[in-house]
């Protein structure tokens, strides 16, 4: 999975309002980037971070530019686009990565679900022997030690992706959480009980009642390396669930 078009380097000065970010350019010019993430992201802001921002040619567009990558320190890669990991976890089935979700003849979409109203990421059905894959994913960006952490802040709604992947195990669905590491630091994933204790107790609530969790790495790749970057899912990861 490769970025559309090269991506454009520039020094982070700062993030603000959620939604928004100025970067410095090379050539001195400040710009404002869209920043799409809604969560804290802790640890992914530092101050005069190199950063990589996708271009786009819309006139209808209010920002010219989207954040997408930033050096968390020296050589390490965080993606803090939190539209991508839906498509890469995608990409990463289509493309025989994932082996756990191997084997499924349809992925849906957006598929409403569960008694809280929620919508599905991926929805897997028509495989030979296995129930359909229910699967919720989420990004993963707090690193610390090695160590990568969700959510990076409280998250109600990724509490209520919990208990509706169980409303399905228990209708003898597969409910999958799937966790998309788009941190080339981070070497195993645990929940983060010390930001969400309720969220950390539901997760291990649904793994004891039957929720499969995956972790997968992405090969973060700025452009230097490639004419336009990637983002491709490359190689599993350990969860750790801890106490």
């Amino acid at each position: 999975m490769k970025f559309s078009e090269p991506l454009v380097e520039g020094r982070l000065i700062r993030r603000y309002k959620r939604f928004l970010a100025d970067v410095r350019l090379p050539d001195g010019t400040e710009v404002t980037a869209h920043c799409p993430n809604t969560g804290s992201m802790r640890g992914c802001q530092p101050e005069n971070a190199r950063v990589w921002l996708s271009e786009s040619n819309n006139p209808k567009r209010k920002l010219k530019y989207t954040w997408e990558l930033v050096e968390t320190r020296p050589g390490v890669l965080a993606c803090v686009n939190t539209a991508r990991p839906n498509a890469q976890a995608r990409h990463g089935i289509d493309a025989g990565v994932v082996v756990e979700l191997a084997g499924y003849a349809e992925c849906r979409s957006e598929v409403k679900y569960g008694g809280e109203k929620s919508r599905i990421d991926l929805l897997l059905s028509g495989h030979d022997s296995r129930p359909d894959a229910w699967v919720e994913v989420k990004n993963v960006t707090l690193d610390e030690d090695g160590a990568g952490y969700f959510p990076d802040a409280v998250t109600t709604r990724g509490q209520k992706h919990l208990r509706e992947l169980m409303g399905q195990v228990a209708q003898g669905e597969r409910g999958v959480l799937f966790f998309v590491v788009n941190h080339t630091g981070i070497d195993e994933v645990r929940p983060a009980d010390h930001i969400d204790p309720t969220y950390g107790r539901l997760l291990r609530e649904a793994v004891a009642a039957g929720v499969e969790v995956v972790a997968y790495r992405a090969a973060l790749v700025n452009g230097e390396g490639e004419p336009s970057g990637s983002l491709a899912l490359t190689e599993a990861v350990p969860v750790n669930l801890g106490a």
